[in-house]
């Protein structure tokens, strides 16, 4: 008989390389984007705006995906060999004027890519969207716009009085007060004023002023109202997107894997800081006074923005959420409540060791529930008893169905 040859040796498949921060972005975005509620829909002028502001957006970010190559859409793959998955992809916000879900470095990117394109619709609100939102020196804003509204209401009260309508660029109130605020020179030219190069008087100079266009003197009220919405504006945030997610009953329910974005300091930085403390517990242990000791772990918890949060009910499936670490609890119960079927059980949560939290007002941070923690939920005896004594049928789980539709399992 002629042997059989033997099967030639498969070549070793490549190791698979980490998926590029944009990719994951991009996947866990569009994610969250599909997780969200349907909200109520507003009226449909609002509803145009926000399609219009989105649509634009999103365009932008398609052109951008298709221009990843053949070997990053590779890299995007979620299988990855050699390290544990993170428990979250990273921290997303959700942005008030679009609904698109973007990662936390791009928050702000987006942010003011949906300002901008709200210029089309609104050129007043975007600039007052503008001022209030990316002048971080809030005592600045308070001032400069103080000083914008006492212009306007000298324009309003006095629209004879054509002095009241010009407004010098170099006068030192306004270069001091007004000028270096990003989005008020918008602001001005929104409302109506235009700039003109006109003589000093008493002098052979020019200068360069903001002049009101006359036909505003018939559209006095707008003006008024503009001034309002300058002064009463608030900064437009970005809402932290919970991610909410359900697990099925899991042992791996203590285990967590956390990416950067939850942590003030680096992962290098984080690394080293353990390294250190792990060398010098003992000693530390020792001689530490219990005020050190409290004033460090004050200290280890400042690290830390975002904490995620697991919840297990008695049936074993879990809730997760993200949260901000100085958030204070009451956050969670209210996201709890909204996960039940009935929102009116009574319950508390148990956290490590079977400690309440029964004072709602502390933060994660202030209860040690930094940067993640597992609480236990337990319902509350008497109101059960009650129940199941009344001969009601129960559902197999309290979450609502639309949430155990879409329930995971945990890597």
């Amino acid at each position: 008989r002629v042997p059989k040859e033997k099967p030639k040796a498969e070549a070793a498949p490549k190791p698979r390389q980490a998926p590029t921060d944009e990719a994951q972005m991009a996947a866990a975005a569009a994610l969250a984007r599909l997780e969200l509620k349907p909200k109520a829909k507003p009226p449909s002028s609002q509803e145009a705006i926000k399609n219009q502001v989105r649509k634009e957006l999103m365009a932008e970010a398609a052109a951008s995906e298709e221009g990843l190559s053949a070997e990053e859409k590779d890299l995007a793959s979620p299988d990855r060999e050699g390290a544990a998955a993170p428990s979250v992809s990273g921290v997303y916000f959700i942005c008030p004027l679009t609904g698109v879900v973007v990662r936390k470095d791009q928050k702000e990117k987006h942010l003011r890519e949906a300002i901008q394109s709200y210029f089309s619709v609104d050129p007043v609100a975007a600039s007052i969207m503008e001022i209030h939102t990316f002048n971080k020196d809030r005592e600045k804003i308070r001032v400069g716009v103080e000083t914008v509204a006492k212009y306007l209401d000298n324009i309003y009260l006095h629209p004879e009085e054509e002095k009241y309508r010009k407004i010098k660029l170099q006068n030192k109130v306004f270069q001091e007060r007004i000028s270096c605020l990003e989005g008020i020179h918008k602001f001005f030219q929104a409302i109506g004023f235009e700039t003109k190069t006109l003589p000093v008087p008493g002098q052979e100079t020019t200068e360069e002023y903001y002049v009101l266009k006359e036909e505003m003197l018939t559209k006095l009220e707008d003006l008024k109202d503009y001034k309002e919405q300058l002064l009463s504006s608030e900064p437009v945030r970005a809402q932290l997107d919970r991610q909410l997610s359900v697990f099925k009953p899991s042992p791996e329910a203590a285990r967590f894997e956390l990416p950067n974005d939850f942590y003030n300091l680096t992962a290098e930085e984080i690394k080293r800081e353990q390294r250190l403390r792990t060398e010098a517990v003992e000693k530390a242990s020792m001689l530490r006074t219990r005020a050190m000791r409290e004033k460090e772990e004050q200290r280890e918890m400042r690290k830390y923005n975002y904490t995620l949060v697991r919840v297990r009910f008695p049936d074993g499936y879990i809730l997760q959420g993200t949260f901000y670490a100085r958030e204070s609890v009451s956050a969670l119960y209210n996201f709890v409540r909204e996960a039940l079927r009935d929102d009116w059980l009574p319950f508390e949560l148990l956290g490590p060791g079977g400690l309440k939290l029964t004072d709602e007002n502390l933060a994660f941070n202030e209860c040690g529930l930094v940067p993640s923690a597992l609480l236990t939920l337990a319902w509350d005896a008497a109101v059960m008893a009650d129940i199941q004594a009344a001969g009601e049928e129960q559902p197999a789980s309290p979450l609502k169905p639309e949430l155990l539709s879409r329930v995971q399992t945990l890597s």
